[in-house]
């Protein structure tokens, strides 16, 4: 079952089904995914293996590898869409995540410009500047006080 719904994924790109498989086919398919962005005569063998589907592991090695090629993981998205109405089954769509043209427009265009990292850092840049302009505002502030303190004992003399 797993094999089959995988193939249909490749293929396809997107596929609609319960919250269950798709978890499962998730578990079943990105380590297949991670196999094919190394185009060997053992990694297609391998995948056929688990495929058993020469359309799906042509597929996969030809178009989908290059387009997953620099992603360091997570290929699938699950969407979940309501409940099935016959047994209230929880639904989902499970897609391939550089396939869905929508949000990567949407994405895309936002992050362009800013530098994609994997780490948390750069919150000491924010705080070095903020405290630069307070340090910068502070000396001017207590010199405008003096200044009028000294103008109130001129007239009170």
């Amino acid at each position: 079952m797993l094999s089959n719904l995988a193939s249909s994924l490749i293929l396809h790109k997107r596929v609609s089904t319960t919250v269950a498989k798709a978890k499962a086919l998730r578990k079943y398919v990105e380590p297949l995914l991670t196999k094919s962005k190394n185009d060997t005569t053992h990694s297609r063998r391998t995948v056929f293996a688990y495929l058993q589907n020469k359309e799906s592991v042509k597929e996969l090695f030809d178009e989908v590898s290059v387009k997953i090629a620099n992603r360091p993981g997570g290929y699938t998205r699950i969407l979940k869409t309501g409940y099935r109405l016959g047994d209230n089954a929880e639904m989902c769509v499970i897609e391939l995540v550089d396939y869905n043209e929508d949000m990567l427009t949407t994405t895309g265009t936002a992050a362009a410009g800013a530098k994609k990292t994997r780490r948390r850092g750069g919150k000491k840049k924010a705080e070095g500047t903020a405290t630069e302009v307070t340090a910068a505002e502070a000396p001017e502030t207590p010199a405008a006080e003096s200044n009028d303190a000294t103008e109130d004992t001129k007239d009170a003399k």
